[in-house]
């Protein structure tokens, strides 16, 4: 049932604890690819995906959502409320698909092909694939800005010859990490958590007397739809970027793990600490319109400038550690995404070519592009479209079903899921047409064709209250789970009326 790609997955598996950690053994190339994890090999509970999520969210640049949330027009409270809405509503998405993971042990973009097919499923993994090489660039360029702001405070010099040697330091680092595989990124995540944990709340300590409440409170509250923009965006930038890896933690746990936990405790671990992180990036963004527009030009360096001098370095450290951690994270999942794509390559190759990608984004974002918050946030509205259709699909599917997966046929196109069906497919491309049609970012130039159903939908155009409120994310989400509850019930049921498979075939593929 396996090829080249995954026959080794087994072996690196087996050699983790179920809260990631590595089990000690010596360190070595992974050559992991997309096998379902045996049974012997589920352990732990739902308590333990705490850990991983919450390493995975706590980062510096999740003060900067504060001063993006106030780029809406809005208030302290409007961008607090939608802050608090966006963030959970989106990890509670990322919760319910990982009961996928416990319920089929494999990873997310595997797991999909029971709604897609097995070849059909290829379109949401390059999707996926897209949007993971997409945040591994965006984390890496970052952290090449922030290390040059750093440097330029010390009076090192951080100019283009700082830039470029930061861009080399960070992208060798990511690459590695990415092409040595999960075990090096699990040994190195308790450690970047704790460390980035601590000097966090050192920061915030340090920065507190920067907070003006009258200044904070002063600010006018902005509109229902520049509100509702702003709640989307949340959305895009938490737990929609997340919930196309959702089941890759999950999978490890026993079929009996309770699903409510398995929900509760991604939601709760991914959630927490972004929702502190962002109450002191709303103070502090609206404390100071300067500091506020520097966040949009450099959101990671911008928050050094009311620094200490002597907390810059370990600031810097920990920052561009962090980042580095989660492009590493994202450069490991790409890898995969690009191999249930249908390219079929050594799994280290994958994250090698991924990190080329990386690379040439990077020097776009870090010594082309004017601004970095306009591109940003067209990046995630964009593929926050058919990344909300393919989510809307993943969860109906999931919840119209009674059993657990059949392995086997996940990855046999003569199976019970079939090859390429028409209908989840027709259903992504349409919404994701809908969704691109309410969709706007006059800021980054390539997306100005989008917002095209604006004006034939009455909702003022371009140009009109509609359409910075990113509607189309809402509606792609909404059309691909309610068009899936109406259009393939009868077929889940079909399924899995179906005996349980033959455990290897010949025509299986990964």
């Amino acid at each position: 049932m396996v090829d080249s790609s995954t026959s080794d997955s087994s072996t690196a598996d087996s050699s983790h604890s179920q809260d990631g950690r590595s089990a000690g053994r010596q360190l070595q190339l992974e050559t992991h690819g997309l096998d379902v994890i045996g049974d012997a090999e589920r352990k732990g509970t739902p308590r333990t995906l705490f850990w991983p999520w919450f390493g995975a969210n706590v980062s510096i640049l999740g003060l900067s959502y504060g001063a993006f949330a106030l780029g809406f027009g809005i208030s302290f409270w409007q961008a607090l409320v939608a802050g608090v809405i966006g963030i959970v509503f989106s990890f509670l998405l990322c919760g319910f698909v990982a009961v996928a993971g416990k319920r089929g042990s494999a990873p997310t973009m595997v797991l999909s092909r029971a709604a897609y097919g097995v070849r059909g499923n290829r379109l949401p993994s390059v999707v996926s694939w897209v949007l993971t090489v997409g945040w591994e660039t965006v984390l890496c360029a970052l952290a090449t800005m922030a290390t040059a702001t750093v440097f330029g405070r010390l009076g090192w010099g951080g100019g283009t010859g700082t830039q470029v040697v930061a861009l080399i330091v960070v992208a060798g680092l990511t690459v590695v990490g990415g092409v040595m595989g999960f075990d090096l990124i699990m040994r190195l995540q308790t450690v970047i958590t704790v460390v980035t944990g601590v000097l966090t709340v050192v920061y915030i300590a340090l920065v507190a007397d920067h907070i003006h409440w009258s200044t904070v409170s002063a600010l006018p509250a902005g509109s229902a739809q520049e509100f509702i923009g702003a709640l989307v965006f949340m959305m895009t930038g938490f737990g929609l970027g997340w919930v196309n890896a959702a089941a890759d933690y999950s999978r490890y746990l026993p079929r009996t793990s309770s699903g409510r936990g398995v929900v509760g405790w991604t939601a709760f671990g991914a959630s927490v600490a972004p929702l502190l992180l962002l109450v002191f990036g709303l103070l502090l963004a609206g404390s100071s319109s300067k500091l506020n527009a520097a966040v949009a030009a450099d959101p990671i360096g911008a928050l050094t400038t009311i620094l200490p001098t002597w907390f810059l370095v370990p600031f810097a450290v920990v920052a561009v550690l962090g980042l580095v951690g989660g492009a590493v994270l994202d450069i490991y999942s790409s890898g995969l995404a690009l191999l249930s794509a249908g390219l079929r390559i050594p799994r280290y190759l994958a994250a090698l070519v991924d990190g080329v990608l990386m690379i040439a984004g990077s020097i776009y974002i870090v010594f082309v592009a004017d601004d970095f918050l306009g591109q940003f946030m067209g990046f995630l509205t964009t593929l926050g479209v058919p990344i909300a259709a393919w989510c809307g699909i993943m969860l109906a599917d999931l919840a119209l079903r009674r059993r657990d997966y059949d392995e086997a046929d996940l990855y046999r196109p003569r199976g019970r899921y079939g090859d390429v069906p028409p209908t989840p497919l027709l259903l992504t491309l349409a919404a994701t047409a809908l969704g691109w049609g309410m969709v706007t970012n006059s800021a980054a130039s390539w997306l100005e064709w989008q917002g095209y159903l604006l004006g034939p939908f009455g909702l003022g155009g371009k140009t009109g209250a509609w359409a910075y409120a990113n509607l189309g994310v809402l509606a792609a989400l909404a059309l691909g789970f309610l068009g899936t509850l109406a259009l393939r019930r009868g077929r889940v049921r079909e399924q899995e009326a179906q005996a349980p498979s033959p455990t290897v075939d010949e025509g299986a593929i990964v």
